[in-house]
């Protein structure tokens, strides 16, 4: 029996593959849980279409986010927090922090897309990493100062 995965299933394939299983597999396990379908022509014509959409709207995301990390690599963010003598913060800088202040830019960002160095506790420029899709990324830089 042919089918075409519709999900990635262990040790079998995975979506949009098209298989050869024997028949009792196909139709008493993957046909009824949804996990394929019958590769006829109307669906393997089907699952090549779908393929190319997905394609398309890829590459468009990852056409937006490298215009964005464009923007984003001119900007410097400033941030002010209280620190000792010796310019050790009280707390550290945070993800969080960070996605504020570009908020604050005009950039959008989820805090959970931005790779800090380790801790940021002293004062300082530190270089921030942001994750805008899986293939492109943004440099910004991050001052940190003392407030007064």
């Amino acid at each position: 029996m042919k089918v075409i995965l519709r999900e990635n299933v262990p040790n079998v394939g995975k979506i949009g593959d098209v298989l050869d299983v024997a028949d009792g597999f196909g139709r008493n396990f993957l046909l009824p849980r949804k996990l394929a379908m019958q590769a006829d022509e109307r669906n393997v014509r089907q699952m090549e279409h779908n393929k190319r959409v997905a394609a398309a709207r890829l590459s468009k995301a990852k056409a937006v986010a490298s215009e964005d990390a464009k923007k984003m690599s001119d900007i410097k963010l400033t941030i002010a927090k209280h620190a000792g003598e010796e310019g050790k913060l009280f707390g550290s800088i945070t993800a969080r922090d960070v996605a504020d202040l570009l908020a604050e830019a005009g950039h959008l960002v989820d805090r959970r897309d931005i790779v800090l160095p380790d801790n940021i506790r002293t004062v300082g420029e530190y270089p921030v990493t942001i994750k805008l899709h899986h293939d492109v990324t943004a440099k910004v830089t991050l001052e940190v100062t003392a407030a007064e």
